[in-house]
């Protein structure tokens, strides 16, 4: 049984004991943040991100939820909260991007040092189970549907799964990540369209005092978010051609 193991030389950590397989060959999309809500360029088309179709169909509960959290803490504050965590969740990310291309990466700044024992414990805690990976960073799209990019195609557990690497405030009950289980039924959805066969999905969160949840899709939790997600699609374009 492999496990991954973190070890620091000189100035990089990186990590060991598994193996890549280039089994699939992931193509790259363009990602447009900056004319609207997020795009990725598929072939000649515009097509809309995971996010992006998620935050256009969110509930009237969860909308009014976040106005109500803005509305406690101020409206700067809950900026700050907010600039602050995606500032750490993306150092994050790369830290974990950097180890798993075998590079390695060391930050000595202290946001990079947090977001590095962050790194450390999901590799930890979470990710003792993973054997192989296919990509890192990988981008998915469905036909013109919808596009993005999730953190890790592996082998997981013995499954070909979708992980996802979240990091958060504080520890999180499953309700309030049912927007995580979407993503993965997306990114699933268009690996198998594309690529091959999806069998599970992970999702593995780290908050910033270093508590670590990881939160497993099985099969039949995968196919019953996969239904939901088609739903969620229909209801974006739906709305987009009565406006």
């Amino acid at each position: 049984q492999l496990h991954m193991k973190i070890i620091r030389d000189e100035q990089k950590f990186t990590i060991t004991d598994f193996v890549w397989e280039n089994k699939y060959s992931y193509g790259n999309y363009f990602r447009d943040d900056d004319n609207g809500p997020r795009t990725y360029k598929v072939g000649e088309k515009k097509v809309p991100s995971v996010t992006t179709i998620l935050n256009a169909t969110q509930s009237p509960e969860k909308k009014a939820s976040l106005d109500a959290w803005r509305e406690r803490v101020g409206h700067q504050e809950a900026q700050r909260i907010m600039i602050d965590a995606s500032t750490r969740g993306t150092e994050m990310h790369y830290v974990l991007e950097q180890y798993i291309n075998g590079k390695g990466y060391f930050n000595l700044s202290k946001k990079g040092a947090q977001a590095r024992l962050m790194a450390h414990r999901l590799i930890e805690d979470g990710l003792g189970p993973l054997t192989k990976v296919f990509g890192s960073e990988v981008n998915l799209a469905y036909e013109d549907q919808w596009a993005g990019s999730t953190d890790l195609v592996a082998i997981y557990d013995g499954k070909p799964s979708i992980i996802d690497f979240k990091q958060s405030n504080k520890p999180k009950r499953e309700e309030y990540i049912i927007d995580y289980y979407y993503q993965i039924a997306a990114y699933s959805l268009a690996h198998k369209k594309q690529h091959g066969e999806i069998l599970q999905g992970f999702i593995a969160i780290c908050t910033k005092d270093l508590l670590f949840q990881g939160f497993k899709m099985d099969q039949s939790k995968l196919s019953e978010y996969e239904d939901k997600w088609f739903k969620k699609v229909e209801q974006y374009y739906s709305t987009l051609s009565t406006s």
